[in-house]
């Protein structure tokens, strides 16, 4: 096969549909250039889905990626490949973390969450309704960020100020047109908040997850169950999960329903619910576009005759992948709540498949119901293709979310 220069991806994401599309054309992987790193983009969903779970595939960057070392110190993503948590670890190593996490987030703790978002859904909305008819409110501003931020807010033992100074941080974390240097001091900006926070709880635990990790950590005493490293970390990925993906996904969820009424009648006709229309949107926009980085340890052959050398990075191309005809047919592009297999790849796969999915479609279902009921009449305020899309390569929002609420 003859060399392909690798294919710049746009730091911007101004316009990522076209851009996967392209991607999808250069086969089922191409090398791509991310902010200066050449990596294997997998567009392919079967193909994506079979390396993702490969035992000779990880996630640790300094173990598996031989370029780590003259990379870290200069790439502006490089938090996302040497934060020391669950995320980037491989093996044994995320086998101990997922177990020492997953009871935060366990099926019980979901649940007693159940009545708490509906609650706090109820009063963001209640705020938004004493709104004159016929005003524009930013529903990403003032439905889609309050709601995740409110609900990590209380698993995490957050309060209001803390919650303020760390959402510019962790907005930051998925921004993709920061210099190496804005990065870095955003990175050390947000591991300050973070070691203030372990410090408060230490000194006053409470029935929250940050307590619950450090408890976890400390009941050795050695250290050697989750290191200091690795607790902040956790909540690293924790508040940054937790957060900017739920929102990303109330936003497109909303945009899409308003740019196609007639999928709001297939809910309010019961030809569909609304856990339906959420399964849609995490297929159609999924949260995150990319997903850097993971590493072959041993050389994969690809389909058409290229291979993925040991130690070369891989990127997940989860939004290409989840609008793939060979998946879903021609009509991919689609959105349609109705549509018969909504299977998609926005929680990832395999091993690495997010803890945290069950949380996020509890909270935008509850965003969702409550959202239409109170305002049937909701309208976007601009053409839908006037929404402006975030400037990013990994998170997948739009700046702002106009609507109407109520006719004037």
């Amino acid at each position: 096969m003859p060399e392909q220069q690798p294919f710049v991806l746009d730091p911007t994401g101004a316009d990522h549909h076209a851009e996967h599309h392209a991607l999808r054309a250069r086969g089922a992987a191409t090398l791509v250039d991310i902010l200066g790193v050449t990596a294997w983009s997998v567009s392919d969903p079967a193909l994506l889905k079979r390396l993702l779970m490969r035992a000779d595939v990880s996630k640790d960057a300094r173990a598996h990626w031989p370029a780590f070392a003259d990379t870290v110190t200069t790439w502006p993503l490089a938090l996302w490949v040497a934060v020391d948590n669950m995320f980037t670890a491989y093996g044994s190593d995320h086998r101990r973390l997922r177990r020492l996490i997953a009871p935060a987030l366990s099926a019980r703790r979901i649940a007693a969450l159940t009545p708490v978002v509906e609650e706090l859904v109820t009063g963001i909305l209640d705020d938004l309704d004493v709104l004159p008819a016929g005003d524009v409110v930013d529903l990403r501003e003032h439905l889609a960020h309050p709601l995740p931020i409110a609900v990590i807010g209380r698993m995490m033992g957050l309060s209001s100020v803390e919650l303020n100074g760390l959402r510019t941080v962790v907005d930051r974390v998925f921004a993709t047109t920061l210099s190496a240097d804005e990065a870095a001091a955003n990175t050390a900006a947000l591991y300050r908040l973070l070691d203030e926070l372990i410090a408060a709880k230490r000194s006053s635990p409470g029935d929250d997850m940050t307590s619950l990790l450090i408890a976890t950590r400390d009941e050795d005493g050695d250290g050697t169950v989750l290191t200091d490293a690795e607790l902040r970390g956790t909540l690293v990925l924790v508040i940054s999960a937790g957060y900017e993906t739920t929102v990303n996904v109330i936003d497109q969820a909303i945009a899409s329903l308003l740019t196609d009424p007639e999928q709001l009648a297939h809910v309010r006709a019961g030809r569909c619910g609304w856990s339906e229309v959420v399964e849609e949107t995490l297929r159609h926009e999924p949260a995150i576009k990319h997903l850097p980085l993971r590493y072959a340890l041993d050389d994969i052959p690809l389909p058409g005759g290229q291979t993925i050398r040991t130690g070369e990075a891989i990127l997940a191309s989860y939004a290409a992948a989840n609008r793939h005809p060979d998946w879903h047919g021609e009509n991919a592009d689609l959105f349609d709540a109705t549509r018969t297999t909504k299977d998609h790849l926005a929680f990832g796969h395999g091993v690495h498949f997010c803890l945290g999915a069950p949380l996020a479609r509890l909270e935008v279902v509850a965003a969702l119901r409550q959202l239409f009921a109170r305002f049937p009449d909701a309208r976007l305020a601009v053409p839908a293709g006037e929404l402006r899309p975030l400037p990013t390569l990994i998170s997948n929002g739009h700046v702002e979310l106009p609507v109407r609420l109520r006719p004037a």
